[in-house]
């Protein structure tokens, strides 16, 4: 072969090299971190970003998992601080993620956009209601999955009980869910033990942070969203909760009872085989053994090995 035709074999070759080279990769995998001070940090660094992974408008769901995930945080959360691990772990596994914030206050402002998930329950499944329906319409979807925690994993239940979303969600995942209310360890109970004094204080909280009143167990919110049963037809109902959780309490109280035999609930306690997972209600959204039990709960055709890894409070592992 002569060098001139040498040349010209080699130059196409090069260039496809180069081009390689620098293309990013088709199947690049994002970073998964399972720290919550890690995730503390990526929100301090972008407090008005999306967590790695989500809320790519082009994204278009495929057969092997044709429903959109709308990831909802929880109360004083946001979306780039609570779904810093499991925006990305959803999108590695060919996942369409979405994730918003909702609930803003003037206690929002306060804390710098932080926290979020403030006001009233009924005015944020409002908002979530919206946010289900730009997703559909974006993605094609009829349905969508949904994974929440803390206020994320039960404000979706007044949104298909109440406001009849059942009929576009297919399963609803939530991570140490308010689903009962919360006696907040016992703070509740000793503030009404206070009297006059322990109602201004509650009054003060709740004035601040509306969705904080809606959680107290036995409010009106939680009478109204739990008349007639925990769940409705037609959605896949998984809670995965952990013994140590300090908010929602007693920790059981996040777990749901079927309305009707033909209801699907699973409840899911993490320690359960694993006595290493240490996790509470900040780091649960932080721990690979819990978000493994999301993926499986998203995709029980294929289930996962569900690991079982030492993981801290307010750390996660």
């Amino acid at each position: 072969m002569s060098r001139r035709a040498k040349l010209r074999c080699a130059l196409p070759l090069a260039l496809v090299g180069v081009v390689a080279a620098f293309a990013p990769a088709a199947n690049a995998q994002l970073a998964v971190d399972y720290s919550l001070p890690k995730a503390l940090a990526a929100w301090a660094a972008n407090p008005n970003g999306s967590p790695p992974g989500a809320n790519d408008w082009s994204c278009r769901p495929s057969s092997l998992h044709p429903y959109p995930v709308i990831l909802v945080h929880g109360t004083f959360e946001n979306q780039r601080f609570n779904w810093n691990a499991l925006a990305p772990l959803l999108k590695n596994a060919g996942y369409c993620v979405f994730s918003f914030n909702y609930g803003a206050t003037q206690g929002t402002q306060l804390t710098g956009g932080f926290a979020n998930g403030l006001a009233a329950v009924r005015d944020s499944a409002r908002q979530l209601a919206a946010f289900v329906d730009r997703v559909r319409a974006a993605t094609g979807a009829a349905e969508v999955d949904i994974v929440g925690h803390s206020q994320g994993g039960m404000m979706p239940r007044y949104y298909t009980n109440k406001l009849g979303g059942a009929s576009k969600v297919r399963a609803l995942v939530g991570l140490s869910p308010s689903n009962h209310g919360t006696t907040l360890s016992g703070l509740t109970e000793f503030a009404r033990l206070l009297g006059p004094i322990g109602n201004a204080a509650v009054q003060l909280v709740t004035s601040f942070c509306p969705a904080c009143g809606d959680q107290i167990r036995g409010s009106a919110f939680m009478q109204e969203l739990n008349a007639g049963g925990d769940t409705v037809a037609g959605v896949a109902y998984t809670v995965i909760q952990t013994k140590y959780d300090e908010v929602v309490t007693p920790y059981d109280s996040a777990f749901l009872t079927p309305a009707a035999s033909s209801h699907q609930v699973r409840n899911i306690l993490v320690q359960n085989g694993c006595p290493l997972d240490l996790s509470e209600h900040l780091a649960i959204p932080f721990d690979r053994r819990a978000l493994a039990y999301v993926l499986n709960a998203l995709d029980p055709a294929r289930p996962r090995p569900v690991p079982c890894v030492p993981v801290a409070p307010l750390i996660g592992g």
